[in-house]
């Protein structure tokens, strides 16, 4: 493993940069997470309840129980409950953190539970369907929020007429999944059931995707996400950052 040290960064994301990196890498399962997270245009105010969708080993839970007071309700389905207790235990924030091993089509919460649901470098594998988004927010209560930071590309693979082979090499077919903020904004609105708050392209989203891969990679030469990020060139790969409320 690289040095981490360019994986704090005060300047840009000040709440991430008081976490150890080297804690954060242990749990990595996707690029920056806490950044991705910290970026989103959402209103967290301490004692909503928020599920965190897709939570992974934990750290965006931890991060929201921390830095914005809020209870989370952490849903993974690659990872177990048990696994993710430990994560949020040894972080001392059991106390506002359930873990719940959950597949995101069958979620076993009541309607309008959650003040907010988040889903963080997660909601390509399980949420363009048509139909998901009218689904998920059976379990948001009336004005909550929902946030989701994805991968997403400059132009739509359709438009493309094919994955660019530097990206098919890596990602293979999950590449039709990544969208642009376009692309998100007219299947949300296009339901009327939510009013889209923001839907952008995160500012230099490639370039803190190159930056996070290089540094936890143990061979950035050879790293395959690397060099597929190094020949875009930041030409078609970043981050969609997505918010929107129910009335």
């Amino acid at each position: 493993m690289t040095d981490l040290d360019p994986l704090i960064r005060p300047d840009r994301y000040p709440r991430s940069s008081t976490y150890d990196p080297a804690w954060l890498v242990t749990l990595d399962m996707g690029p920056n997470p806490l950044w991705l997270l910290e970026d989103l245009d959402l209103d967290l105010r301490p004692g909503m309840r928020v599920l965190d969708l897709g939570s992974g080993r934990g750290a965006t839970s931890v991060f929201l129980a921390r830095e914005y007071g809020v209870d989370v309700v952490a849903a993974d389905w690659w990872v177990s409950a048990e696994e993710a207790t430990a994560v949020f235990a040894a972080a001392g924030v059991t106390d506002r953190v359930t873990a719940v091993h959950a597949e995101a089509h069958q979620l076993p919460f009541e309607e309008e539970s959650f003040d907010a649901i988040v889903s963080i470098d997660a909601f390509e594998y399980f949420g363009t369907a048509d139909s998901y988004l009218p689904y998920l927010l059976r379990f948001l209560r009336p004005g909550g929020q929902l946030g989701v930071a994805t991968p997403g590309m400059t132009r739509e693979i359709r438009e493309l007429g094919e994955i660019p082979a530097h990206i098919k090499e890596v990602v293979g077919w999950e590449a039709i999944a990544w969208h642009t903020p376009q692309w998100w904004r007219f299947q949300w609105e296009i339901t009327g059931l939510v009013s889209v708050t923001s839907a952008r392209w995160q500012q230099d989203g490639w370039r803190d995707w190159l930056l996070w891969s290089r540094a936890v990679s143990r061979d950035p030469a050879g790293d395959p996400v690397v060099a597929m990020l190094e020949k875009d060139g930041g030409s078609l790969l970043g981050f969609t950052l997505l918010t929107a409320r129910k009335p």
